[in-house]
């Protein structure tokens, strides 16, 4: 179990026990919660523990958490493991909520939430700021070749001279969003003060909110050829898989560098180390791949052009804080028959 600063742990305690005190259960009723995962402070559990029974999976395997299941009236589902039927018949006809600890929800099986009443909630908009600004770091880091130059220092081949390493510029760039959502406005936010030149977005419908940013919807062929800099921003759906393919490549700029915060399924990985060895693309930024964890060895780790990191995207103290107490208080909020915090269904 990871450590947290006290401070830390202190705050988001009086946050917790804010929001367990929200709810008023009758006298003799302490309803049974699931937390799929272990690696969260015990000062949390101990909270929900005032007024509910907690029991807490051994480990994160789908093994480990459906053992834990049985008799659940609600579940704090903490992990990214498929969330569908087995799930809920493990539960028993008891379950009545489950909340995820995520913002995209290509996991979970949505049919059979619906199919037996069973609330789904889960954590949006709390995650668009820390993902956001991972985006922009791994927008510079790929654009200015960090991964490569560190790669130069190691090898001990650090050249002197004007046109060694140079990057593509964000200044004056064109940038293309794929999915203009929460996180995608969060990052042309984001963008406003580097001085691009032009904002383009693409996907199902045009977005009001685009006028903020002057932002310029565009078909996804248009994005692809004109943009600097391509943001996925999207859910992962089947419309989006491998969305980013060899034939997507070929129509993008052999400067051009692309970022996914997203979903690794987006991207057809294969179709991106060939478009990154080949210089069909200048380089990419990862927080998010296929599979996950990532093995060393896959061919994407050794290219030069790439900037990878392990699922970064939410992992920050204070998104941890907001996400769990969302996730908590949708599930409290429906055992004490009423709405869901953040609902999906």
């Amino acid at each position: 179990m990871r450590v947290c600063p006290l401070s830390f742990v202190k705050q988001l305690s009086k946050m917790l026990e804010s929001a367990v005190n929200e709810f008023c259960f009758s006298a003799n009723y302490r309803p049974k919660l699931l937390v799929t995962c272990s690696d969260v402070p015990v000062s949390y559990i101990d909270i929900l523990r005032r007024k509910c029974d907690v029991i807490v999976s051994d480990g994160v395997s789908r093994e480990e958490i459906l053992r834990a299941t049985p008799g659940a009236e609600g579940i704090l589902w903490l992990t990214a493991d498929r969330l569908d039927t087995e799930v809920l018949d493990l539960a028993g006809p008891q379950l009545k909520v489950v909340s995820t600890m995520t913002s995209g929800m290509d996991y979970v099986d949505t049919e059979c939430f619906k199919q037996r009443n069973v609330a789904l909630g889960h954590t949006p908009k709390v995650v668009n700021d820390p993902v956001a600004d991972i985006a922009i770091g791994l927008m510079i880091a790929a654009a200015r070749r960090f991964h490569e130059g560190r790669s130069k220092i190691l090898d001990s081949a650090w050249e002197q001279r004007p046109q060694w390493m140079l990057g593509q510029d964000v200044v004056g760039s064109t940038v293309g969003i794929v999915g203009f959502g929460g996180i995608g406005q969060t990052i042309a936010k984001r963008l406003s003060g580097f001085d691009i030149g032009r904002l383009l977005y693409t996907g199902r419908t045009r977005k009001p909110e685009a006028n903020r940013f002057a932002a310029q919807f565009v078909s996804f062929k248009e994005l692809l050829t004109e943009s600097d800099f391509i943001f996925i921003a999207c859910p992962m759906t089947s419309e989006t898989n491998k969305l980013f393919n060899a034939e997507a490549f070929l129509q993008m700029k052999p400067t051009s560098v692309l970022i996914n915060v997203a979903r690794g399924g987006i991207v057809d990985q294969s179709a991106l180390v060939d478009a990154l060895r080949k210089g069909q693309i200048f380089a990419a930024g990862l927080d998010v791949m296929t599979p996950e964890p990532l093995d060393a060895s896959d061919p994407i780790m050794s290219l030069p052009n790439i900037v990878v990191v392990p699922h970064l995207g939410t992992a920050t103290r204070k998104s941890l804080e907001d996400m769990f107490c969302i996730t908590a208080k949708n599930v409290l909020s429906v055992l004490n028959n009423q709405s869901p915090v953040a609902s999906f269904i």
